[in-house]
């Protein structure tokens, strides 16, 4: 992986090795925080992925992480993610898509936003969060899905190590396409590391007309 495509080189390898070893499979912990939106508010946006493993349906929470949400549906309304690659799959961790094409060059993408890993949302199975390199405030395009309970990426102060990683949005259909991707055989590609042998692609990614939604 580059130094531009989630953490450091480095990976706070001792913080992952613990975060992959205390997860096994155990029930998903709950968000400590609603995730519904207020009382005469609009339902939340979902928004679905199309892989070439499967479709994904996901909800974001505009009302806990406006930028994030704000900045996803953006690239997804322009087109952006249609045709790049999940390009780092971690088993015991996470799926990490959305800046990468298939031959693992990056994609030009639009400013960073700021870090709203302060807003009460936990790295929880399930969710998506925003991918940065090790300065706080450096997410842009791309982001990850957790594929286990990972509270060692939650916000834990508004320090250069504490900040954390944005949560904006969960899973509501297709985590089994999400257990198949990053179960499936992954290696080294020039500099990135695991990355699938064979490229699984987002066809299509679409902001789903709110009918759609149950």
């Amino acid at each position: 992986m580059t130094r531009s495509s989630f953490f450091p080189v480095t990976l706070f390898l001792g913080a992952l090795l613990l975060g992959i070893s205390g997860c096994g499979a155990q029930e998903p912990g709950k968000q400590t925080v609603s995730t519904a939106p207020a009382a005469g508010q609009p339902a939340n946006p979902r928004v679905l992925i199309e892989t070439s493993k499967g479709n994904i349906t996901v909800e974001v929470f505009p009302a806990l992480a406006p930028q994030s949400v704000g900045n996803f549906l953006n690239y997804v309304k322009t087109g952006f993610y249609d045709g790049l690659v999940f390009h780092r799959v971690i088993p015991g961790f996470m799926i990490q898509t959305g800046g990468m094409t298939a031959d693992m060059t990056e994609k030009p993408k639009n400013a960073p936003i700021q870090n709203e890993a302060d807003n009460g949302l936990k790295n929880l199975r399930g969710t998506l969060a925003m991918a940065r390199t090790g300065e706080p405030h450096s997410a842009s395009s791309q982001f990850f899905i957790n594929v286990a309970d990972n509270h060692f990426l939650n916000h834990r102060g508004k320090s250069f190590e504490g900040w954390g990683y944005a949560v904006f949005g969960q899973v509501v259909d297709g985590m089994e396409v999400v257990d198949a991707i990053v179960a499936v055989p992954r290696g080294n590609r020039g500099p990135h590391g695991d990355v699938p042998l064979e490229p699984i692609v987002m066809k299509r990614v679409t902001l789903l007309p709110e009918a759609a939604k149950p």
